[in-house]
């Protein structure tokens, strides 16, 4: 049935708000209305016309209702499914399955956060885990500390490898304006940086910044005549395979490895076929898990696939082609901004960063602590 939905729902407008920071006395559905609007407006549609809501969040409890009592919406269908920072590739899965049964004809996905401008610092309302917190576990940062220890205990992966991570990601981050950093970063710069949780540093770790993403979707009959080439969902996969990191089955495997081969196998292409990827970096062990769970390079090897610029600009496999969530932006979560991203290259919108003949993306998000993963692969209409 999956192979059956492939190509038959397009992603025709895109929109950002708010990055790296909000103006004073926002809130995170600000952000998360100002990028629907610009993405309701980038497909050519007015809000009366979305019927579907998509939305998660870490600062917002209900957050479908927000935004739609924000702008008005009335929807007729909508989904809070929350799996962490990937929660947006399951909700383009969601959204896929939505418009193929007639449940929503536009669906718009959106997320807000003021992370770095509400002065409050990691806001969210996850429950608290009863048996890591009597050990003090600080967050998010330890857990892939862990994952990034026994990587380079069980391969031999170094130091400069996750380095080389960053590295990329400033460089394409340098090419893209309204980057948050966009500074030079060097191997020794990273190396040299606070540790947080060792192995990593500051540079290892993501940014804590403001901002708002949005998709606009609906059906392939009716994204011929938008104003911006439509981009075509050709797969889609999500996993789930714990929640605990005391429960991850092991830290150097993540079920992208299920979520990638769903995806794939209903687009009917391989790694070899994409041209493009976004892989959510909170931390540099992530892409380099990533590739290798997803099949670009076998385990184990992701340390020195990555080394000498081959993620980087003017490398073989460009990744995080706006600098991720290392040196782009990181409101909490950042799934969405890996469709945003996907798309722009697809449609040849992305500048000095655009990578030439872009056909086929792929986007690809964790939630939790690699606890759920999400994959998405999209293309333009040669591709479908």
């Amino acid at each position: 049935m999956s192979a059956a939905l492939r190509g038959s729902v397009a992603v025709v407008g895109v929109g950002e708000a708010g990055i790296p920071v909000m103006p004073d006395g926002s809130t995170p559905v600000d952000a998360m209305a100002l990028a629907a609007a610009r993405a309701v407006a980038d497909a050519g549609l007015t809000l009366r016309d979305v019927d579907g809501v998509f939305a998660a969040g870490l600062q917002l409890f209900m957050p479908t209702l927000s935004l739609s009592e924000y702008l008005g919406l009335t929807p007729r269908y909508s989904d809070s499914t929350q799996v962490g920072g990937g929660a947006f590739i399951a909700h383009l899965n969601h959204a896929l399955g939505a418009l193929a049964a007639g449940l929503c004809d536009v669906a718009l996905i959106a997320y807000g956060s003021t992370q770095r401008s509400g002065g409050a610092g990691f806001v969210t309302h996850s429950e608290p885990n009863p048996y890591e917190r009597p050990y003090r576990l600080p967050g998010p940062v330890a857990a892939y500390a862990m994952m990034a220890a026994r990587h380079m205990h069980r391969f031999g992966t170094t130091p400069e490898q996750l380095a080389a991570v960053a590295v990329a990601a400033r460089a394409w981050a340098r090419l893209t304006p309204g980057a948050a950093e966009r500074g030079p970063l060097g191997i020794a710069d990273v190396l040299a940086a606070r540790r947080v949780a060792d192995p990593l540093g500051v540079r290892d770790c993501c940014l804590v910044t403001d901002g708002g993403g949005a998709v606009v979707l609906v059906r392939a009959d009716r994204a011929h005549d938008r104003p911006r080439p439509p981009v075509y969902v050709l797969g889609v996969g999500e996993a789930v395979s714990h929640r605990s990191i005391a429960q991850m089955p092991e830290l150097t495997v993540t079920a992208a490895t299920r979520s990638g081969e769903r995806a794939f196998t209903m687009a009917g292409l391989g790694p070899v076929d994409v041209d493009v990827l976004q892989l959510y970096d909170a931390f540099t062990i992530n892409p380099i898990l990533f590739l290798e769970d997803l099949g670009f390079c076998r385990k184990g090897e992701g340390g020195p696939f990555v080394a000498d610029g081959r993620i980087a600009p003017g490398g073989a496999l460009p990744v995080n082609t706006n600098g991720g969530g290392l040196s782009y932006a990181h409101p909490g979560m950042y799934g969405i901004f890996t469709i945003i991203e996907t798309v722009r290259q697809l449609r040849g919108e992305a500048g000095e960063r655009q990578v030439p003949n872009a056909e086929i993306g792929l986007a690809h998000a964790p939630g939790g602590f690699m606890s759920s993963q999400s994959t998405a692969i999209l293309g333009t209409a040669a591709a479908v």
